[in-house]
């Protein structure tokens, strides 16, 4: 994982988080759940499995290995519904391809050539119906006590259904994903000549990896889906209608509303997408119209928290050294360079210390506008929430009502982590949780 981008990594997050019931019913598990499974995970459908599993698991409520497989896939149909939402809108579509900056819509969607209208409230039942899909998979997880699961993973045959048409075809193979993911289409120069890899190349990329998942990975998995979860409810407390306009034409291809008709002006140059999203974020402050979501996305912090450190101490007291997705010091991972020594585990808990502390409010945010001594306090930010002003949080109005006097996270703190994690602790970050 040396040097690995940020967004490689979150790529490799995201491409595994869909892959993770393949090990649910691998060739370990029994015949039965294999037998169970491998059909839905092969393009028998995700909705379908996540019936079937969710009836095994009502049957036989100690089975705690088909448990963690209905967890994860009904963390996949979480991500699979994702995906049909913005086929449905053409969110991927050519004239939409900005949205593949963001990292939650990075999946590559079939192209849709009639897609449908979008405004606001489609864009909230998105995200609204995304939470309920992760809670949905957190809770599965949660209820797992077994410290001996472990689900091997091979996922280059495994099948979603991303365009909604009810069937999982070879063009949705998870093999695809993974490449489009992981950045590998973009190919590379040979004698001066831009060239893709063949398709082989990339499938045999993806039948290559195998992961072996166990018990810190199913902590790991429900952090990642109270991080998903708090991202949506901050989104969802907030009514951002009045910056729809600028920034839905990126992301969909037939957008309500636009602030600058497309007949008008259709450049889509550089400096119109700057001058659009400063538009979005200068305007009307985006108003908590649902309180209640911020304290909720709050405790989903907490959560990630609490999480990262129970994946860690299960992580440690491991002694085999298998296929790793995520090793101790003392094993091998299954990424290229993926290699954690006992000083970025020492620093990712002096991290959770620090992000900890900050949530609970007893650590102070530095502000660049603040005196020495003073800063911001983030809970209260959850706590108490006004209209947000984008602009105005930069300049420092926005945040003298949460100013406080007290310690402050010291910049000496982040650039110590920065050089322990090869200046790259923001893409293991993503990576650890």
């Amino acid at each position: 994982m040396n040097r690995l981008p940020a967004a490689a990594h979150a790529a490799l997050v995201l491409a595994l988080a869909m892959i993770l019931p393949c090990g649910g019913l691998a060739a370990d598990a029994p015949a039965e759940r294999a037998s169970l499974a491998e059909p839905f995970l092969q393009g028998g459908g995700i909705a379908a499995g996540c019936d079937a599993l969710a009836a095994h698991v009502a049957r036989n409520p100690d089975d705690d290995q088909a448990r963690f497989g209905l967890g994860v896939l009904q963390f996949i149909r979480a991500v699979e519904r994702l995906g049909q939402s913005l086929h449905r809108h053409g969110g991927l579509g050519d004239e939409a391809r900005n949205a593949r900056v963001i990292p939650l819509v990075r999946l590559p969607v079939p192209p849709n050539p009639t897609p449908a209208e979008t405004n606001y409230a489609d864009v909230r039942g998105m995200i609204r119906t995304f939470v309920s899909d992760l809670a949905a998979a957190e809770k599965t997880l949660s209820a797992i006590r077994d410290q001996d699961v472990s689900l091997p993973l091979r996922f280059g045959f495994v099948r979603l259904d991303l365009d909604g048409d009810g069937k999982a075809s070879e063009a949705e193979a998870l093999w695809r994903l993974h490449a489009a993911l992981t950045g590998q289409p973009q190919g590379r120069y040979i004698d001066g000549e831009f060239v893709r890899p063949a398709d082989a190349e990339l499938r045999a990329a993806a039948e290559g990896l195998v992961v072996r998942l166990d018990r810190g990975d199913v902590y790991w998995l429900q952090g990642y889906c109270h991080l998903l979860s708090a991202i949506g409810e901050y989104a969802l407390a907030h009514d951002m209608e009045s910056s729809f306009g600028d920034i839905a034409p990126y992301l969909f291809a037939r957008p309500q509303g636009r602030s600058v008709p497309a007949e008008m002006f259709a450049s889509k140059e550089w400096g119109a997408r700057y001058a659009d999203a400063f538009a979005a974020v200068s305007g009307v402050p985006w108003t908590v119209s649902e309180p209640d979501r911020m304290r909720v996305a709050l405790g989903h912090l907490e959560e990630v928290v609490r999480l990262s450190r129970e994946t860690w101490r299960a992580i440690e007291a491991e002694t085999d050294d298998a296929d790793e997705w995520i090793p101790n010091a003392s094993q091998t991972g299954v990424l290229p360079d993926g290699r954690v020594t006992a000083e970025m585990i020492a620093g990712w808990k002096e991290f959770l210390d620090e992000a900890e502390a900050i949530l609970a409010g007893r650590r102070l945010v530095p502000h660049w506008r603040l005196a020495p001594g003073r800063g911001v306090n983030l809970r209260r930010v959850f706590l108490e929430p006004r209209p947000l002003d984008v602009v105005r949080w930069v300049q420092g109005a926005a945040a003298v009502p949460y100013v406080e006097a007290g310690k402050c996270s010291e910049p000496d703190t982040w650039w110590r982590l920065q050089r322990t994690f090869r200046g790259n602790f923001i893409g293991f970050a993503i990576w650890f949780n």
